[in-house]
């Protein structure tokens, strides 16, 4: 128990401080560096420093439900989901850098709080812990859905990463619900809502 402790503390430092690593191409290799005017180039990099902070928030979500799930399968489903979403931290970093930002500062606020929501979900119960992780994949869908339409038509390359993500956690709800995932009620959702809301508001800015 106590060497799985030092593993995760390890994993959530390197989350936070340490560039992470993709195994898979960047979504928009290949693809010309657009030509953006001062305000659009800011907005961008507002959206993808909200897609990276939103990536901290899952890999620490994955890893407290990961932590306390039951089922093997279920567990499995969490590991999946969060390497995937390694992938994601990397590629958001890397693009918000090329717009000449930085990551949020607040990242280490996000990562403790989502650890503390994972690790709830998964006590509640493999199904639940499913649930969880089926409904913040399908509104982290949706978000990125809004990115799509927010972000400079001529940013070619943000707008292949953030393709390449929704796609990720769509598939990430779909394995969830396979692996019997509970619906969560109406009033879970609105509150992850209204987290996810602030988190946006705080990020793009900070």
């Amino acid at each position: 128990m106590f060497d799985t402790l030092i593993t995760e503390f390890d994993k959530g430092l390197r989350t936070l401080f340490a560039p992470a690593q993709s195994q898979r191409p960047r979504p928009d290799a290949g693809l010309e560096e657009a030509e953006l005017g001062t305000a659009e180039k800011r907005h961008a990099m507002g959206l993808m420093r909200v897609n990276h902070c939103g990536e901290v928030c899952a890999q620490a979500l994955y890893q407290g439900q990961a932590l306390t799930a039951r089922n093997q399968q279920a567990r499995e489903a969490l590991q999946h989901a969060a390497f995937e979403e390694v992938e994601h931290l990397a590629w958001t970093e890397q693009r918000i850098r090329e717009l000449g930002g930085q990551p949020s500062l607040l990242g280490p606020l996000w990562y403790t709080g989502s650890l503390a929501i994972g690790v709830t979900a998964g006590l509640l119960g493999d199904k639940w812990n499913l649930g969880f992780l089926e409904e913040t994949e399908h509104q982290v869908g949706a978000h990125l859905d809004s990115h799509l339409t927010a972000l400079p038509e001529a940013d070619a390359k943000s707008r292949a990463i953030v393709t390449q993500m929704r796609d990720d956690e769509l598939r990430h709800a779909d394995m969830a619900h396979e692996f019997g995932a509970a619906s969560l009620p109406a009033p879970v959702k609105g509150l992850m809502k209204l987290t996810a809301k602030l988190m946006t508001a705080t990020s793009y800015r900070v």
